[in-house]
């Protein structure tokens, strides 16, 4: 990787400037860092796609710096509010140490987002530390050029903290890059090594693959909630849904649990979660199930969750605690509707599951689906099947995902937890 430190106060930024249409860029003078390709009237100066430029309101009145990208909707993701403030490797180094900071005194740094995007004031990056690994996932055009300077300035900023980084691996590859006309890409920055890579989180060993598992191959977005069901699972009947690597129900295992079965669509994914399970003391018995020394029974079944729970239904089965845990059923605002309708559906089949008086952690992670529109979606199916929900607490994404206000896109997860009683 190219050493920056000789060119630390070297400005990035060229002598264009866009100016912005009267009335332009609300979101960002409210706070956020995006302003839109039909926000702004014209550019002054030469300048090609990826280039940081100045910002100017309709008035001349400087803005700020960003960088643009005429090919995509989001056309100028800003830097700085600060005339002043040159963009030099120097400034990109004081941002990433400002990040890793931040995690220093909010979370347990073994594994965590090092780097959130634009809640870090890094729009478009994101960055994973999973021990002495770095995976990296860059999804706009200006960011890109920038790549090689934030993780120079990154892996010296951990070096500080005595914090060897073994290799990077770039997970560029989701379909949202094409929309800021670049190819999906992903694979080593820098030498090659063993991709899957052991951590351990809130006590609980896994591997995490973090060439082929999904997103950047774990989701330390879930870690504070895991955490929090664990105290609900003593002693326990436990159905744990869309399992992914099995990181819930292992949480709920080794809190002791009496069983817990977990359930993905994918055959990879049960796969990893029964390899982790054994990475946790869980080993094969003769009755198909997995155990550890304390006595918990630990089942993986590939399965469709949405036909899976209706046939348990029919069975009788109860359950204590019942484990939502779905993929964003939207990722746009034109399919909101399809996915009220998907989360109603799993969320009045999995509260039938639950026992009078257990437990349902169910939550979304689709930005798309807002806060009082999920609440409301769980109210429906809560009213459809005839329980009552008791909530115990309210959660979003872990602290190292940090819910940047005024900038909506950084807040994603929600997470509730509530004590199910049948109608009295």
């Amino acid at each position: 990787m190219t050493d920056y430190r000789e060119h630390m106060n070297e400005n990035l930024a060229g002598g264009a400037a866009a100016r912005i249409k009267k009335g332009g860029a609300r979101a960002f003078k409210s706070g956020g860092l995006w302003i839109y390709d039909n926000e702004i009237s014209r550019v002054d100066g030469t300048f090609e796609d990826g280039d940081i430029l100045a910002v100017e309101d309709f008035d001349g009145y400087f803005l700020g710096w960003g960088f643009i990208n005429t090919a995509s909707k989001i056309c100028i993701r800003m830097l700085s509010r600060k005339k002043e403030q040159a963009i030099t490797p120097a400034f990109l180094e004081e941002r990433v140490r400002a990040a890793w900071n931040y995690r220093k005194k909010v979370i347990d740094t073994s594994s965590c987002r090092v780097i959130f995007g634009e809640a870090d004031f890094l729009p478009g990056i994101t960055v994973d530390k999973y021990e002495d690994v770095l995976v990296v996932e860059s999804l706009a055009l200006g960011i890109d050029r920038l790549k090689p300077i934030i993780l120079d300035a990154l892996t010296r900023v951990l070096a500080e903290d005595g914090i060897r980084v073994r290799g990077i691996y770039e997970r560029s590859d989701a379909k949202v890059r094409e929309k800021e006309g670049l190819p999906r890409t992903k694979g080593f920055i820098g030498d090659s090594f063993d991709t899957l890579v052991p951590i351990t989180e809130n006590g609980v060993r896994y591997i995490v693959d973090v060439e082929n598992g999904q997103k950047t191959g774990f989701f330390l977005d879930q870690k504070e909630n895991r955490r929090a069901i664990a105290r609900l699972c003593p002693g326990a009947r436990v159905l744990d849904c869309f399992t992914h690597t099995g990181s819930f129900g292992l949480n709920a295992a080794l809190a002791g649990a009496a069983e817990v079965t977990s359930v993905d669509a994918s055959d990879l994914a049960i796969e990893q979660a029964a390899e982790n399970a054994k990475l946790n003391g869980f080993l094969p018995d003769d009755t198909g199930w997995l155990t550890n020394e304390a006595g918990t029974r630990l089942q993986y079944l590939c399965a469709d969750i949405f036909d899976l729970l209706p046939s348990l239904h029919q069975k009788g089965e109860l359950y204590d605690v019942v484990i939502l845990d779905p993929p964003a059923f939207t990722k746009s605002r034109n399919s909101v509707k399809a996915a009220v309708r998907g989360y109603r559906e799993i969320n009045q089949r999995g509260l039938r599951l639950v026992r009078d008086g257990g437990f349902l952690a169910t939550c979304s992670c689709s930005h798309f689906m807002d806060p009082a529109l999920f609440r409301d979606t769980i109210a429906q199916a809560a009213k459809d099947a005839h329980k009552r929900l008791r909530q115990v607490e309210f959660r979003t994404q872990a602290a190292d995902h940090p819910i940047l206000w005024a900038s909506e896109e950084s807040y994603y997860l929600k997470f509730y937890i509530f004590q199910v009683i049948d109608e009295k």
